[in-house]
């Protein structure tokens, strides 16, 4: 049963038509499968009188007709109500370009679709997918862009009828109290199936359907497939895809950046792959973490292009890639990993988690390394956000948590400039002087 779930970006696009008014064009931008077209459909008919759904991927000769007169308002409005048999209302009425990336034409007449005002209009496709349809035209001003990622947490819990949870966390978040060792093992558990079976809807849906997680995989690996195909398309050299298949590897080996040369195999081109590495990010399947070389507040300003980390967007689709050399993920092994009884160390999936968590909330990533007074080794601290005038530390450890070395010498190192720091964890909320451990259900919240 196909399911439309409820979700947070409703509300950006209901704000963005009260505000606008039609004076601009909404893009919604985001990788494939993460339910653009869905949340597009399902605002249209919840906050219209009537709509049309236009899909460039499956568009009928007719409409490529009326795409060439499309400078003819009166002429292409006609014709799209006859195409897919609908009234347009004027000023009731919204129009959704739907994988517009594949009509660059219609996305440069946004701005005079605009200006006519007659009707509203929602765009969607991935930003990668957009870029590299825009030569030759004139990208519009006229639009509203806003991203979509894989559902957060909470938007899991709804998933699952369950609008009561997250409250109550935020409240005992922001209380700074811990809610005991037997609640919090429950809640660890809940949030570890939300860690395999991922925000993606379909994967989400299936697991509604038959509580078989390896049924989930099974779609996971169709969705992780499709995005190695897309990779295939934007870069036929296939290094793309390598490196997208190798983050949960590259992560597991604990390094200080991602080892592009173990994947590829011999040196690269910076140019080359600086601008491979921005293609993918632009993809917005995967996402990165720059090692910021000055960890003060401008971290947009001293960010390291060529030194990074790399996550995958959906950290269900992270642990399918992670066991990708079987046909498909034994419920046994997930079973083993809901339990926290795999013999594995799963902290790089709790730092893709992690690093999803507050992406989804708009932060940009980063992370820094330093050397120790010996220099065999470094400390490294996971993530660094800004707050204000100050910058919050992020370590996230899955065991081992009693020493926390790396977040303590940095706080010494950098104490004019940190607020928070945080040490992300599997155990119950508490604090030790002026550290915050809280487990990992609860990083939305910092």
């Amino acid at each position: 049963m196909e399911r439309i779930f409820k979700r947070k970006i409703y509300d950006k696009i209901a704000e963005w038509k009260q505000t606008r008014n039609g004076r601009t064009a909404l893009l919604i931008r985001g990788a494939r499968r993460v339910g653009k077209s869905t949340i597009a459909e399902e605002f249209a008919k919840r906050e219209y009188a009537s709509y049309i759904k236009v899909d460039f991927a499956d568009a009928p000769d007719a409409l490529w007709d009326a795409v060439a007169h499309i400078n003819d308002r009166d002429y292409f409005f006609l014709q799209l109500q006859f195409i897919y048999n609908v009234r347009l209302q004027e000023r009731k009425s919204v129009i959704i370009f739907d994988e517009i990336q594949k009509a660059p034409k219609v996305r440069e007449a946004i701005k005079y679709l605009v200006q006519d005002h007659r009707y509203d209009y929602i765009e969607t496709g991935s930003l990668l997918s957009i870029k590299k349809n825009v030569q030759g035209i004139v990208i519009p001003s006229e639009e509203t862009r806003i991203d979509m990622f894989p559902m957060d947490y909470e938007e899991f819990r709804w998933a699952l009828e369950d609008e009561v949870t997250i409250s109550l966390m935020k409240d005992t978040f922001e209380r700074h109290q811990g809610v005991g060792d037997a609640v919090c093992r429950k809640l660890m558990r809940d949030f570890r199936l939300y860690m395999l079976v991922g925000g993606m809807p379909q994967a989400v849906n299936a697991y509604l359907d038959t509580k078989n997680l390896s049924e989930v995989d099974t779609k996971k690996r169709e969705i992780v497939e499709l995005y190695a195909d897309d990779f295939r398309r934007i870069d036929p050299t296939g290094r793309a895809t390598r490196l997208f298949m190798a983050a949960p590897s590259q992560l597991t080996g604990n390094a200080s950046r991602y080892q592009v040369s173990s994947v590829l195999g011999r040196s690269q081109d910076e140019d080359e792959m600086e601008e491979l590495i921005q293609d993918m990010e632009d993809s917005m399947t995967v996402n990165f973490s720059y090692h910021a070389n000055d960890p003060s507040v401008g971290l947009s300003q001293h960010k390291n292009m060529l030194q990074y980390k790399m996550y995958v967007g959906d950290t269900g689709l992270f642990v399918t890639m992670a066991f990708w050399d079987s046909a498909v993920t034994d419920n046994i092994i997930y079973q083993k990993l809901l339990s926290d009884k795999l013999a594995t160390d799963l902290g790089y999936v709790y730092e893709n988690v992690v690093a999803q968590m507050l992406r989804a909330r708009g932060e940009k990533l980063y992370y820094h390394t330093w050397p120790t007074p010996s220099r065999k080794h470094n400390y490294e601290i996971d993530f660094i956000l800004s707050r204000g005038h100050k910058i919050v530390p992020v370590e996230v450890k899955s065991s081992g948590y009693k020493t926390h070395k790396s977040i303590d010498e940095f706080c010494v190192k950098f104490a004019s400039q940190v607020d928070r720091r945080y040490l992300v964890y599997t155990k119950d909320m508490r604090k030790e002087e002026a550290l915050f451990l809280i487990p990992v259900y609860m990083c939305m919240f910092i």
